[in-house]
């Protein structure tokens, strides 16, 4: 699963030079998921155009696939120009059992473990393919995150600030190949049922 965010009416951040968050995303998204389908991978992403799903509506697609990871992009408005960095959301304070039911703003809670392994094979790519990215992820209050019943990242690129939008676009390959060796590894530890 692969999240362009944003979309529609909610650009997200936007740049002096009119480079637009929702924008970025979606052209990184491409790149990725090409990236991904070499694999072997079925790719499903949460926007193809200029739509603007809601956060639910985005879980639910996610939840609704079988043995999926979800990948949120994201575009910073800030930070150094070429970097990225991988989120998760804090993982609940004691290990949570898979519950029969399981309450839809908590469905992160089962895979935090998962979602930390993904993140911090994303972010060793990351900081090897983009430099000056740093090498281990960190945690954010992701609100699309904390809905998604499956391993659940966030990507953030750095920066809506650049000074020319092909700075941004310098990055898809990059990111694309970081991504695709992290999901590569991952993997095999996924489908082993490890979380």
């Amino acid at each position: 699963m692969l999240d362009p965010a944003h979309g529609g009416a909610d650009a997200g951040a936007r740049g002096a030079t009119g480079v637009l968050e929702s924008e970025a995303v979606l052209s990184f998204a491409r790149d990725v998921r090409a990236e991904l389908e070499r694999q072997g991978l079925r790719v499903v992403q949460t926007r193809q155009g200029n739509e603007n799903p809601s956060f639910d509506e985005r879980s639910a697609v996610a939840n609704a696939q079988r043995g999926a990871i979800f990948i949120s992009l994201h575009v910073s408005s800030i930070g150094p120009v070429g970097t990225a960095r991988a989120y998760t959301i804090a993982a609940p304070a004691t290990p949570t059992a898979r519950p029969a039911l399981l309450p839809w703003d908590r469905a992160q809670d089962f895979f935090a473990g998962s979602s930390r392994r993904l993140a911090e094979l994303v972010q060793v790519q990351l900081a090897q393919k983009l430099r000056g990215s740093p090498e281990v992820p960190t945690t954010a209050a992701v609100r699309q995150l904390r809905s998604v019943a499956a391993p659940a990242i966030a990507i953030e690129v750095s920066s809506v600030a650049v000074q020319n939008r092909s700075q941004l676009e310098q990055m898809a390959q990059p990111l694309a190949e970081a991504v695709g060796r992290a999901v590569a590894a991952f993997r095999p530890v996924y489908e082993a049922g490890a979380n």
